[in-house]
């Protein structure tokens, strides 16, 4: 498939709907108040973290379709740990377009954001049973440095 005319840009209040829906769509299991209050901190520039955090979305023809979260965090699995990472909290391109460069050009303007907050390294995970993204991560460059089943168990 051939590239689409996208424009990459920072998220902007008037983005909240728009992004609210992707984030339903891409975790969909939380309430989508949540995802919208989660949403509409960052797009403020007030998010519930004490590192920087951004999200930045991707537009063809005026339409919201993509989005990438990505901030700082003091250390991430496989990373240099003497210094702060770039970290992608969240990804999503609506699947009408994907494979079209949007996810790769969102992910190369979270890569620019990340080095100018003076990291060295861009980290993200995906879910073991998640082929889609962990083909995409890898082909962008991406390597896995870690494997890991989380358990919990209730204590009475």
């Amino acid at each position: 498939m051939t590239a689409l005319p996208v424009k990459i840009r920072p998220g902007l209040p008037a983005d909240l709907a728009a992004v609210t829906r992707l984030c339903a769509a891409l975790w969909p299991d939380a309430p989508e108040a949540e995802h919208e209050e989660h949403v509409a901190s960052i797009l403020s520039g007030k998010p519930a973290s004490s590192m920087p955090l951004v999200l930045i979305v991707a537009e063809v023809e005026g339409d919201v379709v993509g989005f990438i979260e990505v901030g700082l965090r003091s250390h991430a699995d496989g990373c240099d740990t003497r210094t702060s990472v770039g970290f992608v909290e969240g990804w999503y391109v609506e699947p009408q377009v994907r494979r079209r460069a949007v996810g790769r050009a969102l992910m190369t303007a979270a890569e620019d954001w990340a080095r100018s907050q003076g990291a060295r390294e861009l980290a993200s995970d995906t879910w073991l049973d998640s082929e889609t993204s962990q083909r995409a991560h890898q082909a962008l460059g991406f390597e896995v440095v870690d494997r890991v089943v989380n358990y919990r168990k209730a204590l009475g």
